[in-house]
């Protein structure tokens, strides 16, 4: 069993989101199954639409925020439970005058995460970590709700994934 303080976890920023850090709460070193990240977007910050191929299970804990999950726009609070199914796109913006913060499950399964509407396009495949993965790239807020495609969608490097 492995118990540690959140506080003692660093928050790494997260490079394509705007406002917005991550910490790794159980990766995949300690949970063979899923990993827990808590994410924490400052107010106006967000993260871009974007596709992983694992599901993902939210729990909101403070804040709110505009989320984007395939061609619903939805506005989710404290106590909020969000299940984003894989391959659909999604995007994030905090609203108001306070963080919003959430808890992030995934699997510990191979992931890629790809931009939508980016108008670039790449044939290398860079999968990310269970603790790791996530959005970057365009500026938070645009949504153009379309589907990734190989001319309109880019695979995300590891190093810059959020959720």
């Amino acid at each position: 069993m492995t118990v540690r303080p959140s506080s003692s976890v660093p928050a790494e920023v997260v490079p394509a989101g705007s406002g917005t850090r991550r910490q790794v709460l159980i990766g995949p070193d300690v949970g063979p199954n899923f990993a827990l990240r808590k994410f924490i977007m400052e107010p106006g910050g967000g993260m871009p639409l974007h596709t992983n191929e694992v599901e993902h299970e939210q729990y909101v804990l403070g804040g709110r925020a505009r989320v984007v999950i395939g061609d619903d726009v939805l506005e989710v609070t404290r106590d909020d439970a969000v299940f984003i199914p894989g391959g659909v796109p999604h995007s994030y913006q905090a609203l108001g005058d306070e963080p919003f913060e959430f808890l992030c499950i995934v699997p510990n399964l191979p992931d890629e995460t790809r931009l939508v509407g980016s108008g670039h396009s790449t044939d290398t495949q860079q999968p990310s970590t269970p603790a790791n993965r996530g959005p970057t790239g365009e500026e938070p807020g645009s949504h153009p709700h379309e589907e990734a495609s190989d001319d309109s969608s880019l695979v995300v490097p590891e190093d810059e994934l959020g959720c």
